[in-house]
């Protein structure tokens, strides 16, 4: 009886009885967020709609990386990564490009 309780344990132990948790990384951001995004707004206006960048090249202020990746702890199926570059010139935003569609409306400049 014992040795079957030992086995058990081990058994459970050593199996999927394990707890993983959900791991996410980097900004989160949704299409309804980039719907948003228009050429000509300014680094001010796309931090406000986008939140601040995962990462700013060092050499380069002009672009933005929005990086996201969600490791799921209970099916590899379920992970998943995007990611977003905003292009600005001249303080204001010239280009994006990335796993999101970008609407029509973005191409139409921003009204002084």
């Amino acid at each position: 009886m014992i040795r079957a309780l030992i086995i058990g344990i081990a058994v459970c132990l050593t199996s999927a009885c394990a707890y993983r948790i959900d791991i996410p990384q980097g900004n989160y951001i949704e299409q309804k967020q980039i719907d948003k995004l228009q050429v000509g707004m300014t680094k001010e206006q796309v931090k406000f709609v986008l939140g601040n960048p995962v990462v700013a090249s060092t050499f380069d202020d002009d672009t933005w990386y929005y990086v996201y990746q969600f490791l799921s702890g209970k099916e590899a199926a379920l992970d998943k990564s995007r990611k977003f570059t905003v292009y600005f010139e001249n303080d204001k935003l010239v280009k994006a490009e990335g796993d999101f569609e970008l609407k029509d409306s973005f191409y139409v400049p921003m009204e002084q």
